[in-house]
């Protein structure tokens, strides 16, 4: 069973996401911002990350950034979830090691898709 790390600082957010991934046979964790996210993924190793934009505490770019510092994260697919739809975001996004990008509010069709191209 593949692992994804989802974090959103939106406790609703987090539910839908998690909701929608754990119905298609994943197994998730939740992380409620950047920093949270760090710790749980040092002691632990993700198939993916999801990841909100805007959070308090560690953003989703900063935090894609750390997770592309640690050996265990050098390859694994990160998606960027948010609201934000700005070229200069999305540059800073990938800049980071975003792999890819999904727009607020999501499909959970659209979701499963796009999980399903980056975990092959």
């Amino acid at each position: 069973m593949k692992k994804i790390l989802a974090v959103d600082d939106s406790a609703s957010m987090r539910q839908m996401v998690s909701f929608t991934l754990k119905k298609a046979g994943f197994d998730v964790t939740e992380a409620k911002d950047g920093v949270d996210a760090l710790n749980i993924a040092k002691s632990n190793t993700f198939d993916l990350v999801i990841s909100d934009v805007n959070m308090p505490n560690m953003d989703g770019i900063t935090l894609i950034g750390h997770l592309r510092g640690l050996p265990d994260y050098k390859f694994v697919p990160m998606l960027m979830l948010t609201t934000e739809s700005g070229l200069d975001k999305k540059s800073a996004g990938k800049a980071a090691g975003a792999t890819g990008w999904i727009v607020k509010p999501f499909n959970p069709d659209q979701l499963l898709a796009t999980i399903g191209k980056v975990l092959r």
